[in-house]
C-alpha cells in the first residue's frame, strides 16, 4: 500500500535521488514514501529545476514495485501519478484543472504540480519505479518565467499541506489499483483531462517551431498529434514539446 512505510526528512538535495540510493542499498518495500520539508536540488522534466518554498509546498517520492509490468506498460505509472494529483487539486474545488502531457498538472494555464519518474527495467520487465511529486500548496506561486501557481494562490486561502499530503497518498493508492484492475479506465480518465486536446497549439518538433493538434496519448506514452496537412503521428518527449504560451 502506498504510504504504509514513510520517511520524513527536514532537508534533502532530491527526494528522487534519496529514494534511488535506498533502492540501491536495500530492499525497499512497495509504496515507501520519502517526504522532504526542504528540497534543495529538485528536478523536473528535461533537467529543469523544480522550485518550491521551504515548509510551504509538498516534495516527496514514492517507490513502486510494479510486479508483472512489462516495460511497454510504464506510462500507466505516469498516468496514475498525474491523475492522483489531479484528483486532489480538482477536489479542492479548483476549476479548469488539466493534465499537461506527459505528467504536469495545470490550474488554468499555470503549473501547480510536476512529476518526475525514474524506471528501472530489466529483461523487458519493470523492476522498480521512483515517482517524484512536487505540488505547490502554500507558496506565492510567483517564479519568474515559470508560469507557476499554487493552491493558495488559486483558492485565496492557506491550506494544511500535510492534510493535502494524506489526500494525495490515498488518491495515488486508488489510481495505482486502477493500473492493475482497470487500466483502460485509467487511460480514458487521463485522456479526458488532457490539456490542449483538440486545439491547434504552438509546439516544437526536433527543435523546429510547428503547429500541431494533440489528439490522444498512445500506450507507450507518446503524444499523438495532427500536423498541418492532416498527417497524424505519435512522438515521444525526446522529439516533441509544447512551445511558449
Amino acid at each position: 500500500m502506498i504510504g504504509a512505510v514513510r520517511f520524513e526528512l527536514p532537508i534533502v538535495d532530491s527526494t528522487n535521488k534519496h529514494a534511488a540510493e535506498l533502492v540501491r542499498l536495500t530492499e525497499v518495500q512497495h509504496g515507501t514514501v520519502i517526504l522532504a520539508h526542504v528540497q534543495t536540488e529538485g528536478r523536473g522534466q528535461r533537467g529543469h529545476v523544480w522550485q518550491s518554498e521551504p515548509g510551504q509546498d509538498l516534495t516527496f517520492s514514492v517507490v513502486l514495485r510494479p510486479e508483472h509490468f512489462a516495460a511497454g506498460d510504464q506510462f500507466l505509472i505516469a498516468q496514475s501519478a498525474a491523475l492522483a494529483v489531479w484528483d486532489v487539486v480538482a477536489g479542492n474545488r479548483m476549476a479548469e484543472v488539466r493534465v499537461k502531457w506527459p505528467n504536469d498538472v495545470l490550474a488554468g494555464i499555470h503549473k501547480v504540480a510536476g512529476i518526475l519518474i525514474t524506471n528501472e527495467v530489466m529483461g523487458g520487465q519493470l523492476r522498480s519505479s521512483i515517482v517524484g511529486i512536487g505540488l505547490n500548496v502554500n507558496s506565492s506561486g510567483h517564479v519568474p518565467g515559470a508560469m507557476a501557481t499554487s493552491l493558495r494562490v488559486e483558492l485565496g486561502r492557506h491550506l494544511d499541506r500535510m492534510v493535502i499530503y494524506e489526500e494525495l497518498l490515498n488518491h495515488f493508492e486508488y489510481r495505482w489499483q486502477q493500473t492493475l484492475l482497470a487500466p483502460d479506465t485509467l487511460r480514458a480518465d487521463y485522456l479526458e483531462r488532457l490539456w490542449g486536446r483538440g486545439r491547434w497549439l504552438p509546439m516544437e518538433l526536433d527543435g523546429a517551431a510547428i503547429q500541431a493538434r494533440p489528439m490522444e496519448v498512445d500506450r507507450e506514452g507518446r503524444l499523438v498529434v495532427e500536423l498541418t496537412g492532416g498527417r497524424v503521428q505519435a512522438f515521444g518527449l525526446d522529439r516533441l514539446r509544447f512551445g511558449p504560451r
